[in-house]
């Protein structure tokens, strides 16, 4: 069951492994949003985002049956890097299944870590069915990115640390794709101080966990379009989408547009760089899509720092003439 006693197991399992990432001030955001804003920087965790600490939490708990087999999972980038650095670590064989227009550096650092990496259709959906045949033939063992409460555990110890380093925290604003990270992070931050109120954000062209909300059950996307791959989840998680409407106050929709302005000021203000997906929740915070009151303490969780380099020239060259919160 995924409840504050299981994150805080993950956290005794992973201790020493990852990093404690650290929670930074950023003023000049801050007091454009009327606020006292930090920023959970999960940009520096191991393989550059969060994934790493579910990685690490599932593979733990596998026993000697499922590790002799190997793993399979299916990512569009950032849970195939820390699946395949995890099992590198603890000596597994790791199988990746990726689309094939995922990104070509995350393709390279997964394989880099030492991951067999499979290039499959064009679409999530499409490679998560190839991970299952995948998974059937090689009896495999097959690792979810996001729906499976070990995996959102691990997530969830980034909010343990976010409470114990700023535990009058009002507001937590979280990025969702499949929903591991902030169902993980709302269980701790809910476990801790259940006055405090946690908002997701999902970009309009992969708003898989808003159209479940709306629908009161999970629902499969057709398609996804987004500059956010990090947040390209083709579905909702049955267990993530049951956290987020029991413990996350709403989930609200952004463009690309204002995603990218969002990476475009954390670099300039805060010199943090973060992928699109990453700076999500600073976009939705800036534009006015999270409901704040003045003066409230604010923490942006950054999920991850794993930006393609060659999009980062379109992302930066952008349009800046009027930056989020000003009219």
């Amino acid at each position: 069951m995924l409840d504050l006693a299981a994150v805080t197991a993950a956290q005794a399992r992973i201790a020493g492994r990852v990093h404690r990432t650290p929670l930074m001030s950023s003023t000049m955001l801050g007091e454009r949003a009327g606020v006292t804003l930090h920023l959970k920087c999960e940009n520096f965790q191991k393989t550059g985002s969060f994934k790493s600490r579910g990685a690490l939490n599932k593979l733990s708990r596998l026993d000697d049956a499922a590790r002799s087999r190997g793993v399979v999972t299916v990512s569009a980038g950032n849970h195939a890097q820390a699946l395949a650095w995890a099992a590198r670590s603890a000596g597994l064989a790791c199988t990746v299944v990726m689309p094939k227009t995922a990104s070509p550096a995350k393709i390279g650092a997964s394989r880099g870590y030492g991951a067999e990496v499979v290039l499959h259709g064009t679409t999530g959906l499409e490679a998560f069915a190839h991970a299952h045949e995948l998974e059937r033939e090689r009896q495999l063992t097959f690792v979810h990115p996001f729906d499976d409460e070990l995996i959102a555990a691990g997530q969830g110890t980034s909010g343990l640390e976010l409470m114990e380093d700023a535990p009058d925290t009002d507001v937590v604003i979280v990025p969702i794709g499949g929903g591991g990270l902030i169902a993980g992070v709302a269980v701790a931050v809910k476990g801790l101080n259940p006055r405090a109120r946690v908002y997701g954000v999902q970009p309009e062209g992969a708003a898989a966990m808003r159209r479940s909300l709306d629908a009161g059950h999970p629902v499969q996307l057709d398609s996804v379009n987004t500059i956010a791959d990090g947040l390209a989840a083709p579905m909702a998680g049955a267990m993530t989408y049951d956290i987020v409407r029991r413990f996350v106050d709403d989930v609200v929709v952004i463009s690309d547009d204002t995603i990218a302005e969002g990476l475009r000021e954390l670099l300039v203000y805060t010199k943090l760089l973060a992928e699109p997906a990453g700076a999500a929740g600073v976009a939705a915070l800036m534009s006015g899509a999270i409901p704040v009151k003045r003066g409230e303490r604010v923490v942006c969780v950054v999920s991850g720092g794993n930006v393609d380099l060659t999009k980062l020239a379109t992302l930066l060259g952008q349009d800046r003439a009027k930056p989020l919160g000003t009219s």
